[in-house]
């Protein structure tokens, strides 16, 4: 679903990841998503319609993420899938070094429950304000908090166990360990920001950094936790897999939104200007 480029808007200006325009659809089913939210754009407003995009994918993913969760507590016994958490949190106390281990719960700390708001509201205020346009920190919040209903979803179906504390490294976590909240947030969060950044950056080489940067984001805060016996492999594996699809989802949202206003829909609710 092509539009001329005159009808672009300041906002929409930023719209390539490397040589692709995020508001090009070239799917039947991609096309048909573009169309309807452009017809809730103009009932809500381009921004109301991300809201709802953002709603209904919060509620797949929590969805999703909670019939994974039975589908690894029914199979995880008969399968022996938990038989690689052993071995490898074995190989990771293995690894443990002085420098090593405060580096892990430096990560820990900077990626918790405290540190990792704060991030994602100072990096959705400082976007926002720079492109005079709430979208950026409205897309940081809902990742954040599409992400923390996944965790609490898993953590309330599980109820896992954290490693013996005679394996991990204090301070000791008491929360049920699948999945590893850390790992999902960090997951979406520097997925949902290093998107947004790549929009604003023209050259290629600054969009494969940015990504490079995420995804290393990501894999060392997953790593981090099992360094620390905070928690299982699996628990990070899974945090990485429903973070991504919910980052995916995210990500949709966005495109659909831009795609919107391109055609000229604008932000707000004709009620609302």
């Amino acid at each position: 679903m092509d539009q001329p480029a005159s009808s672009a808007t300041p906002e929409t200006s930023d719209r390539f990841v490397a040589d692709r325009d995020v508001t090009n659809w070239t799917t039947p089913v991609g096309r048909t998503l573009a169309q309807e939210h452009r017809k809730l754009s103009e009932r809500l407003g381009a921004h109301g319609a991300l809201i709802v995009s953002l709603t209904v994918g919060g509620a797949i993913s929590v969805a999703t993420a909670y019939s994974a969760s039975r589908i690894f507590a029914a199979v995880s016994g008969s399968t022996g899938i938990q038989s690689l958490d052993a071995p490898i949190l074995a190989a990771a106390k293995r690894l443990r070094s002085p420098a090593l281990d405060a580096t892990a719960a430096t990560i820990a700390h900077v990626f918790g429950p405290v540190g990792m708001p704060l991030m994602t509201l100072a990096a959705g205020g400082v976007l926002s304000a720079r492109g005079r346009t709430r979208t950026p920190l409205t897309l940081l919040v809902a990742a954040g908090t599409g992400s923390l209903l996944m965790t609490l979803s898993g953590k309330d179906m599980i109820k896992r166990n954290r490693p013996a504390k005679a394996d991990a490294i204090s301070p000791y976590e008491t929360s049920p360990s699948f999945p590893s909240g850390h790992t999902l947030n960090a997951t979406t969060i520097a997925g949902t920001l290093a998107y947004l950044l790549m929009l604003r950056q023209k050259s290629k080489f600054r969009q494969g950094a940015v990504a490079a940067a995420a995804a290393g984001t990501a894999a060392g805060v997953g790593l981090s936790r099992v360094l620390l016996g905070a928690h299982w492999f699996t628990d990070v594996l899974v945090g990485w897999t429903t973070g991504s699809g919910w980052l995916g989802l995210v990500i949709t949202s966005h495109r659909l939104y831009l795609t919107s206003r391109r055609a000229g829909v604008p932000a707000e609710a004709p009620s609302q200007r």
